[in-house]
């Protein structure tokens, strides 16, 4: 791609406009979504008390343990099928292969506590899968092994199936970006295509899988569904347990903040692998990848691999929870339904748009000003992906009451009106409570996409006139759409399964699908539940078409120019 006049189309003499005003509106939007997380953090410089002594001694370090084992599984398994999925379809021709580029996106409609309450079912003992076993082969009650889904293994797994895709829809995205000109430059040195794969290509995409791998190891963080109902005790059910069983609300604070720091690590130990090296390509000359056509026994072989994680992650649940509700589903399906439903893509959809407009502010201020404040700035206001939807709900209550408060005494003073609760138990906390929540995932993926743009784009835009709004509406933004499609169905669908936070700030007889399948899954109603489980499938099925599509469809330019 060749960049030039005609193409800003400035008038001479155009003035370069300034960046100043970007870093300053950055610097707000990072505070506002920080008082929550600065909220929790603030927690650790209170006095312990008897409970956390107690945590301390006993049961924090089985917490430590569980946690590392979770991210190193969880992390192996999603950059594992992200990655070899995504290289295998942008680059081979196989059965199924226009099937699976879509498809492998699908798991990201089922939550991980939906996976969990099916498979728990499923593979328990009086379970069809065990039960069946015992009738076909004889055996009894001790007779044979089993796997256990209630362990930190079967969570790994179920984690994997469920996450696997965030790392699928960007190192997709940025094996398409990559120019053919790379791998052929390694395959006329002498390397196979074992060799370019790991040493050119890899490496290329790897902001793009490192942002991937690290929303999945952010969500195994902040889960607390799953965890809680495989019985594997981590930070997440230690906060809740200390909150709610024992009242004991600065003991739960203190974790959150210790859980805090250590995803803080997770990032900070990324970044500093990556050093000072650079990940756009430098050749100006861009072909598109070409695809190799597989056949026999690599062909059967590449489809199994994309059908494994479909099948497990997406087909098989869903197939149980139709079942179960043609079977027994919820007597409340209709109208109420609906409701349910519009609720749901109603906050889905304004957080989506405010989490990806806000991100992309936060990442190109931090990509112009190249300070260390725009860095702190950008880190802080992606923590909250690390933390329970909970805890950042009570982190954004007190602000919230401040203001109500103050604007409600304001106008009692000046006016003798009184404006009650604005914010608090309003649609608006929820969302405000969700954009914390799910910054991270938009940032994460425009950065990763800003990270393959050379700054050659960006003098070469100033060099014509253009000031950094509009190199960002008219260079950067076409070259961004994949990663912003990509952020938008990440948030959209990540909204849709949000719990604890919806439950905790809704407003009064404002229900979601969400808040409907865990009040009915907490009473182990489970086929009644599985109708607000299947809903919100469905409900998330279609942005996740939408978006891939479009995704699919952009072709954006290289970011060599």
């Amino acid at each position: 791609m060749t960049l030039s006049a005609p193409t800003i189309d400035l008038k001479p003499g155009t003035p370069r406009r300034r960046l100043a005003g970007l870093p300053i509106a950055a610097a707000i939007i990072g505070a506002l979504v920080a008082v929550p997380t600065l909220g929790m953090l603030a927690h650790l410089l209170q006095p312990s008390g008897e409970e956390w002594r107690s945590m301390m001694g006993t049961v924090l370090p089985h917490y430590l343990l569980n946690t590392l084992w979770l991210l190193l599984g969880v992390g192996a398994g999603t950059a594992f099928g992200g990655v070899v999925t995504a290289w295998l379809i942008v680059m081979c021709r196989f059965p199924g292969r226009r099937f699976f580029e879509w498809a492998l996106t699908l798991p990201l409609a089922v939550p991980a506590y939906v996976l969990a309450y099916v498979y728990a079912d499923f593979l328990q003992f009086a379970g069809p899968v065990q039960t069946a076993l015992r009738g076909l082969f004889g055996w009894g009650a001790g007779d044979y092994w089993f796997p256990d889904i209630r362990s930190p293994g079967g969570a790994i797994v179920l984690f994997s199936l469920a996450l696997y895709p965030y790392v699928y829809l960007l190192a997709r995205t940025a094996f398409i970006e990559q120019s053919v000109c790379a791998i052929d430059a390694s395959r006329t040195l002498g390397a196979n295509a074992t060799e370019s794969f790991f040493r050119v290509a890899l490496p290329l995409a790897r902001p793009a899988i490192a942002a991937g791998v690290a929303l999945a190891l952010m969500e195994t963080l902040a889960d607390f569904g799953a965890v809680a109902y495989l019985d594997v005790p981590t930070f997440t059910t230690g906060i809740y347990r200390a909150w709610f069983s024992f009242g004991d609300k600065v003991a739960a604070a203190q974790l959150a903040a210790t859980l805090l720091l250590f995803a803080l690590g997770l990032l900070l130990m990324e970044r500093a692998s990556r050093a000072s090296r650079r990940f756009h390509a430098s050749t100006q000359r861009f072909r598109a990848l070409p695809s190799f056509p597989l056949s026999g026994s690599r062909a059967a072989a590449a489809t199994l691999v994309c059908a494994v994680p479909l099948l497990f992650g997406f087909a098989l649940p869903v197939l149980i929870l139709l079942r179960f509700a043609l079977l027994s589903g919820d007597a409340q399906w209709g109208e109420r339904y609906l409701r349910l439903t519009a609720n749901s893509i109603l906050v889905a959809a304004l957080v989506a748009l405010i989490a990806v407009a806000l991100a992309t502010v936060i990442a190109y201020a931090a990509r112009g000003a190249r300070s260390r404040t725009m860095h702190w700035t950008a880190r802080l206001a992606g923590m909250g992906y690390a933390v329970p939807g909970a805890v950042i709900a009570v982190g954004i209550l007190a602000p919230l009451a401040l203001f109500d408060n103050t604007v409600d005494a304001w106008m009692r003073r000046v006016f003798g009106i009184s404006t009650g609760l604005l914010l608090t138990g309003s649609i608006a906390g929820i969302v405000y409570a969700c954009v914390v929540r799910f910054l991270a995932a938009g940032m994460q993926s425009i950065e990763a996409s800003l990270a393959r743009i050379t700054p050659g784009v960006d003098g070469a835009s100033r060099t014509l006139g253009a000031g950094p709004l509009e190199t960002l509406n008219r260079i950067h933004r076409p070259l961004l759409q994949g990663g912003l499609a990509s952020a938008a169905l990440i948030v959209f669908v990540d909204t849709m399964k949000e719990l604890p936070a919806t439950l905790m700030l809704r407003p009064f007889n404002f229900d979601t699908l969400a808040v409907q399948a865990y009040n009915l899954t907490r009473d182990e109603r489970l086929a009644e539940a599985s109708t607000a489980a299947l809903t919100i499938v469905a409900v998330g099925i279609l942005p996740i078409l939408v978006l891939t599509r479009a995704a699919l469809r952009a072709r954006p330019g290289h970011g060599g120019g």
